[in-house]
């Protein structure tokens, strides 16, 4: 494809928009023309810049990505759809399909990973999503980890952390370290920071700021009785948050209570 691709953003993170638009500015093979906050603004915007792909969230105000999708779905030369979501069970999964997506992509996800979906999409490619059906005919650890991602991913929506910030990753692979490998929690220092930060090329003291920053937004939201309720016991209070390693061995310990 010769000319750059047209994208229109839509999500209501505005720091998510915000990163998009940096992450794409003067980007060689993306020209994101337009964003969005909501799926009426998205149904405005698509009229005015006529992408080429939209890249859209599920859950917004006004109307979701899948209000947008079934109002677009008679509009033959409107643009491809890429699906942006925390939200990543099955059905969710299988419906944004139904109504047309090229594909599906999990938040927390990488732009370069996204500009490979666009491409896709701008060139005509369907990518389905893999549903539990099929994922039964995958190896074993492959269906594991997919279905553990989905049950932290469900627990972190539960206590409110939300997933464009960068210790929403770092969170969830300290849970999935803690559950394959229980005695790391006794070492967080030493084994699971470095362990994060090696995987995602950063530093160690930038894991341990990102994770507390992720469990003060919980706090901050008002979360507290979620996460009381979620542990069946009243656990903490407003002035009573738990450290890193207290968090993450709670969640890990709730999970393999649940045969995680």
């Amino acid at each position: 494809m010769n000319s750059k691709i047209k994208v229109l953003f839509v999500d209501d993170n505005l720091e998510l928009v915000e990163e998009a638009q940096n992450f794409y500015k003067n980007h060689s093979d993306i020209n994101l023309i337009d964003v969005a906050l909501d799926g009426i603004e998205a149904l405005e915007k698509i009229e005015l810049s006529k992408p080429d792909v939209m890249v859209l969230d599920i859950v917004m105000p006004n109307l979701d990505g899948f209000g947008v999708m079934e109002r677009l779905a008679k509009d033959k030369d409107g643009p491809k759809i890429v699906v942006i979501s925390a939200l990543s069970q099955d059905n969710f999964l299988n419906k944004a399909m139904r109504l047309g997506a090229s594909s599906f992509m999990v938040k927390p996800f990488d732009f370069s990973s996204l500009t490979e979906r666009i491409k896709d999409a701008a060139n005509g490619d369907v990518i389905p999503p893999m549903s539990q059906t099929s994922a039964s005919h995958a190896a074993p650890r492959t269906y594991r980890n997919r279905t553990l991602d989905e049950k932290i991913t469900n627990i972190f929506i539960t206590v409110g952390i939300p997933p464009h910030i960068r210790g929403y990753q770092y969170l969830r692979e300290a849970v999935r370290l803690a559950i394959e490998t229980p005695d790391i929690i006794g070492s967080i220092t030493k084994r699971l920071y470095p362990s994060i930060a090696e995987k995602y090329t950063t530093t160690s003291s930038k894991v341990e700021r990102s994770i507390r920053h992720a469990i003060e937004v919980s706090w901050n939201r008002g979360k507290i009785e979620n996460i009381n309720t979620l542990f069946g016991i009243r656990i903490y209070s407003s002035h009573d948050r738990p450290t890193n390693g207290e968090f993450i061995a709670l969640l890990a310990d709730k999970m393999l209570l649940e045969g995680a």
